[in-house]
């Protein structure tokens, strides 16, 4: 079966990328720009209000650089023991886009017309792009357990709410929601609370995902496509958290 990947410019994309690659053949990536932050914070403003989003702002700039730097250590550690290859994406293979929802972006899945595409830190894929891979099994690694823990940082949210047996990750179906999709597979991750911390969760993450992931794309190449639905009245769409709220859980030992 044809693969294709449609992701963003993280660090993460280049971790599945190579881990997939080493065990199926990737016929392309296709490889978007970030989004302007100025576009991102408008449109937070628009959904958040502004206070909110200063007050994200504030983690962003301020604690993730500090736990960055203090966590420098535990990073390099789980990158090696993960084996998390970061080199850059062969060129023969890349395809850059202004975004996955550009019409040149439409063009080359209509020339590619793959069977599998695995998606990796995108944003939202417009309907237009899931028309035209209507007839492929479009797969995303979210790092989370849906639908309790939608949106971003899915095992900090989870330990910050005390819910340790939804800190995991999640490969699902791509729809037209946010990680409301169909499940292939979930897991939950196992950290250190004296080692670990927001910075390094989503390492765990990235390791396990991938496992789950392989295991997904193993299952659609020899043509299962097993999937389930959750019902969950804990369903919520998570967001970034601000300074206040991360500190006051930090002194709580939430970190």
């Amino acid at each position: 079966m044809k693969i294709v990947v449609l992701c963003g410019q993280g660090d993460s994309s280049r971790y599945f990328y190579h881990a997939m690659a080493g065990d199926f053949e990737i016929s392309k990536v296709i490889m978007e720009e970030p989004v302007p932050k100025s576009v991102l914070i408008r449109n937070r403003i628009k959904r958040l209000g502004l206070l909110t989003v200063i007050d994200q702002l504030l983690f962003q700039t301020i604690v993730t650089r500090v736990l960055k730097f203090v966590y420098a250590g535990r990073l390099r550690e789980l990158k090696k023991v993960y084996r998390l290859n970061d080199a850059l994406i062969p060129e023969n293979v890349l395809i850059s886009v202004p975004s996955v929802n550009d019409a040149a972006t439409l063009s080359i899945l209509r020339e590619l017309q793959p069977d599998i595409v695995i998606v990796n830190g995108t944003r939202i894929i417009s309907r237009k792009v899931l028309r035209i891979l209507k007839n492929a099994k479009v797969v995303n690694t979210h790092l989370g357990i849906t639908p309790e823990y939608r949106g971003v940082h899915g095992a900090y949210w989870a330990l910050a709410n005390a819910d340790e047996e939804h800190c995991g990750v999640t490969v699902h179906e791509v729809d037209s929601g946010i990680d409301t999709g169909k499940i292939y597979r979930q897991k939950k991750i196992e950290v250190d609370r004296n080692k670990d911390s927001f910075i390094t969760y989503p390492l765990h993450q990235y390791f396990i995902g991938i496992g789950l992931l392989k295991e997904v794309i193993a299952d659609l190449n020899s043509g299962k496509s097993e999937t389930f639905s959750k019902v969950s009245p804990d369903s919520k769409l998570y967001y970034h958290p601000g300074f206040t709220y991360y500190i006051k859980n930090f002194l709580k030992g939430r970190k």
